[in-house]
């Protein structure tokens, strides 16, 4: 049952006129967080490998199970919130989310760290249905509810953005665990604040959870992720052939049991719709190469070109404000070019920043990197806000809850999936390159580990046709999802001038 459908709502109303746009103010904090702790570590990878010493594997764990486990709890925690009152869960989460993040602050080695960063995503996963629906409810007219959203969704793009600047900043003063104790006073704020400025919600709902549906995603998720990382660091074995078919079982089994159960965890009836199921590949695809870019450009800018992380922190301004910017603009160019068309040049916008990413060279290419990322941050940030507006205004009100879950899950499931099987490739082409020289399992281990200049540049040169193969592959699928768009514009469009009628 959606929250259309459901009859006892509780509000409590906000005290002042002025209340819904402090609450604006305070929902923004953890959505904020959320995004940028899935990019902050970028830049701090170095330091990392340097302090804990994991190996290609576990350095992949540390940065992607986070997004893992809030893509597969989001509809969980959204309907949690709906039985027992939104901010609730928003505070719970906020709590759990600072607590995880002290212990990865302090993480004395990487299985901590892992076990630290997964309690991060379970918080995380709270936050941001938590913060959306919250926000929603503040502003019962339309046009204030769109800036609102406007708002929410630049705070969301921005801090994906500006994690690896905040991280850099962070890191040319302090340890790299700094980069989690940010969250601390953050989220205090939000605990003080939130009580005051943003009013209660919660439905009534009893429905049940699916709680088959939920181990059945993560049985196929986690194992299909472990196979690629391990094909990728140790080659094709048994073992990794065994746990990828596994994976692949249960992901067969969740499709077949979301077919035939009467309270689905992922409403497969919305795939149905055409325009709903190309907005959705637009954030799945268009996070994965996201994802892939700043973490892969992250290592490039430090490891390879040797600059200071302060100096790649700077080198990362121009697409942060590039991505905010358009984000907050998307809806004028939808406005000017229609909402397919939009969507089409943002895409292509996308490909051709990264495609400049192609040229990127072992002794060249800081300029470079500044253009490619900040055409791309363009295309992104347009891409992203139209894609939830897409998604929910194509399909009928009364399963536009289901439809914005399924939304904010893609994206999170898009940037874990980007550096799982993008950073996957780019470390197989790396030790592809080895050829009996004695690399480390990554670049960072290499470069610590010796002191022979020749091995150190063939190294970084390895690392550099990992970053061009893994950037090639992520082109490819921003084109072939511009082609998808295209073909299905005009449903677009009619979805699009559906939603605003409504």
């Amino acid at each position: 049952m959606t929250i259309d459908q459901r009859l006892e709502v509780r509000r409590t109303p906000p005290p002042t006129s002025r209340a819904p746009w402090l609450g604006v103010g305070v929902l923004t904090l953890p959505v904020f967080l959320v995004s940028m702790d899935a990019s902050v570590l970028f830049l701090a990878t170095p330091r990392l490998t340097a302090a804990l010493r994991p190996s290609a594997a576990e350095q992949l764990w540390i940065l992607d199970v986070y997004g893992f486990l809030i893509a597969g709890l989001l509809i969980t925690m959204g309907n949690l919130g709906d039985r027992i009152g939104r901010r609730r869960l928003l505070l719970a989460g906020a709590t759990l989310f600072g607590l995880a993040s002290v212990v990865a602050a302090f993480a004395p080695s990487p299985e901590v760290l892992i076990a630290a960063r997964a309690a991060m995503g379970v918080g995380g996963a709270t936050l941001m249905p938590s913060s959306l629906s919250l926000l929603t409810n503040l502003f019962p007219d339309p046009a204030q509810r769109g800036r609102a959203i406007g708002v929410w969704t630049a705070a969301f793009a921005g801090g994906s953005a500006l994690g690896p600047v905040i991280g850099g900043v962070l890191l040319h003063h302090f340890w790299w665990g700094s980069v989690f104790l940010i969250n601390v006073p953050v989220l205090a704020v939000l605990l003080v604040a939130a009580p005051r400025w943003v009013p209660e919600f919660r439905t009534g709902g009893s429905d049940p959870f699916d709680l088959v549906g939920i181990v059945l995603s993560m049985l196929a998720i986690l194992p299909s992720v472990y196979a690629i990382k391990h094909l990728a660091t140790e080659g094709a074995d048994l073992s990794a052939m065994a746990v990828g078919l596994f994976g692949l079982t249960m992901l067969a089994a969740f499709v077949a049991y979301e077919r035939r159960t009467l309270f689905p965890l992922l409403d497969l009836g919305l795939f149905a719709n055409r325009a709903f199921t190309a907005a959705i590949l637009v954030a799945l695809l268009g996070m994965v190469s996201l994802a892939a870019m700043f973490y892969l450009t992250g290592i490039y800018l430090q490891s390879v070109l040797g600059q200071d992380v302060l100096a790649a922190a700077l080198a990362g301004l121009p697409v942060a404000v590039t991505v905010a910017v358009a984000s907050m603009g998307a809806s004028r160019v939808v406005a000017h070019l229609g909402v397919g068309r939009a969507f089409v040049v943002a895409l292509l916008a996308a490909a051709a920043g990264n495609g400049v990413l192609l040229g990127l060279g072992v002794t060249h290419g800081l300029v470079l990197y500044m253009v490619g990322t900040s055409i791309a941050g363009v295309g992104y940030g347009v891409m992203f806000s139209v894609v939830s507006e897409v998604a929910v205004g194509s399909v009928p009100a009364e399963r536009s809850g289901a439809a914005a879950g399924v939304s904010e899950t893609c994206f999170e499931l898009g940037s874990a999936l980007g550096l799982a099987v993008l950073g996957s490739l780019a470390v197989a082409v790396f030790r592809s390159r080895d050829d009996g020289r004695g690399f480390g399992d990554t670049l960072s281990a290499t470069l610590l580990s010796t002191h022979d200049q020749a091995l150190a540049d063939a190294a970084r040169a390895a690392f550099v046709d990992g970053l061009h193969a893994a950037t090639l592959v992520g082109v490819v699928l921003l084109v072939l999802s511009a082609v998808l768009v295209g073909r299905a514009r005009l449903t677009l469009a009619g979805a699009a001038e559906g939603h605003h009628e409504g």
